[in-house]
């Protein structure tokens, strides 16, 4: 692993502040469209999709608490078990929503705002992760990586929603985006359990080892 120089770690120390500062405020926006939009039509998918924001809030909260300490890596594995929390929160609000939406046979209605809102994270959000996973690669930060992860958890909501949301509308497929919720459920606890055991990687693993052997 490169060292790196102390001018290069305060630069990539910037760098994540900025990608929190813009991860809360885009979060909080979702949150509100995405919450208002669930109310509107009735749907416990979309709502919960407005809470995953807020638990992506929390998450870039917990790194930015810990990159504003003056020995950030002290606080690395506090962070990092915050963040598997945050995952485990998501992964039991969505499995309790899915299954009650299953059992209730309740599907939600057409929403525009709704699938506007999902597409728009399906367009930032992987950017968004794969900016952060780069930067916290070259500072071997795990926690970094965690927060990344969560994005990335958001694009596989995102795109559960979406789907579900457009199978409902299109096809009266009431129940698509209650199965899918779930399948991401499983992903939230298993990367949680991989945060909180401190076993973090970069979720674009493949990715970044094609670049480094360019």
């Amino acid at each position: 692993m490169t060292t790196l120089t102390p001018e290069r770690r305060e630069r990539l120390h910037r760098r994540v502040r900025f990608i929190v500062a813009f991860t809360i405020s885009y979060n909080v926006l979702e949150a509100i469209v995405a919450m208002t939009a669930g109310v509107l039509a009735s749907s416990a998918a979309l709502i919960g999709f407005g809470l995953d924001s807020v638990v992506e809030v929390l998450s870039a909260v917990a790194v930015a608490w810990q990159f504003t300490r003056k020995d950030p890596e002290r606080w690395e594995t506090v962070t990092v078990r915050a963040i598997a929390l945050a995952f485990f929160t998501l992964a039991a609000y969505v499995s309790i929503d899915a299954i009650t939406s299953l059992v209730s046979q309740e599907g939600p209605d057409h929403s525009p705002l709704g699938i506007g809102i999902t597409a728009l994270s399906l367009l930032i959000m992987p950017l968004l992760a794969w900016w952060e996973t780069r930067t916290g690669r070259e500072l071997a930060s795990k926690s970094v990586l965690a927060d990344a992860k969560q994005l990335l958890l958001c694009v596989y909501l995102s795109g559960a929603v979406f789907i579900g949301l457009l199978l409902n509308s299109v096809l009266g497929w009431w129940w698509a985006d209650s199965v899918a919720a779930l399948v991401v459920a499983v992903l939230a606890v298993r990367e949680g359990i991989e945060a909180w055991r401190g076993e973090v990687e970069s979720p674009f693993g493949v990715l970044e080892d094609d670049d480094e052997n360019d």
